[in-house]
């Protein structure tokens, strides 16, 4: 009977990770080849005589990267993933789970290794991965969020997991999973900028006093 059971599990398993390539298929074709574009440097704020304003204007120009797929598909209001430029809906169907890496038989890590994975076919050539990839937590989801409502949320420690600013600025700049913005995989559209230049933008909003858009 364990064995069964087992067996029916990497069948599951299987069948998801073909299910995850075919769904990428089409967004794959589709996906631009050019390079995507680019972030304003913190020097181009300069001229922003008001520090709040100087501070919203940073934070606007980060949000480039908060409000792009890349990451909007792992921050859904559902406790589901999405996928693709469009955020159509995760194929196969899964859900993030009381932890956020995935339900009891069908983990997230049952596709999504510690890197992107190559695939073997000429279409979809990789599956996206991480170390530390797993869904955001509800008290993050952005999709459908102004800009300034995501601003708030990374700020209250209640719904960041207790980070301050400094965490905050931390987690943006260094984080591998939020790098993986910036290396999606072939055929996918990264985020814009580097993240270094996100990282820069974030701190450089902190130090003008973090002030979030209307």
């Amino acid at each position: 009977m364990r064995r069964n059971a087992i067996a029916a599990m990497i069948v599951v398993a299987t069948t998801a990770c073909l299910a995850v390539a075919w769904a990428q298929k089409a967004a794959t074709s589709t996906a631009s080849a050019t390079s995507a574009p680019g972030l304003k440097e913190v020097s181009e704020f300069d001229g922003i005589n008001d520090q709040r304003k100087r501070s919203v204007a940073l934070f606007e120009e980060a949000g480039k990267v908060l409000q792009h797929p890349r990451c909007l598909n792992c921050h859904p209001v559902e406790r589901a993933p999405t996928q693709g430029d469009d955020l159509h809906p995760h194929v196969p169907e899964v859900a993030g789970g009381a932890d956020n890496h995935g339900m009891p038989g069908m983990p997230c890590n049952s596709c999504h290794g510690k890197s992107n994975s190559m695939t073997l076919g000429d279409t979809v050539r990789t599956i996206p991965g991480d170390a530390h990839w797993a869904l955001a937590p509800a008290s993050m989801a952005w999709q459908g969020k102004s800009l300034g409502q995501i601003c708030e949320q990374l700020k209250d420690l209640k719904r960041n997991g207790n980070r301050d600013l400094a965490k905050i600025s931390h987690h943006m700049g260094t984080d591998t999973l939020v790098g993986w913005a910036w290396n999606p995989g072939s055929g996918r559209t990264p985020a814009p900028g580097t993240q270094k230049q996100f990282g820069a933008l974030v701190d450089a909003w902190i130090a003008s006093g973090a002030a979030c858009p209307q």
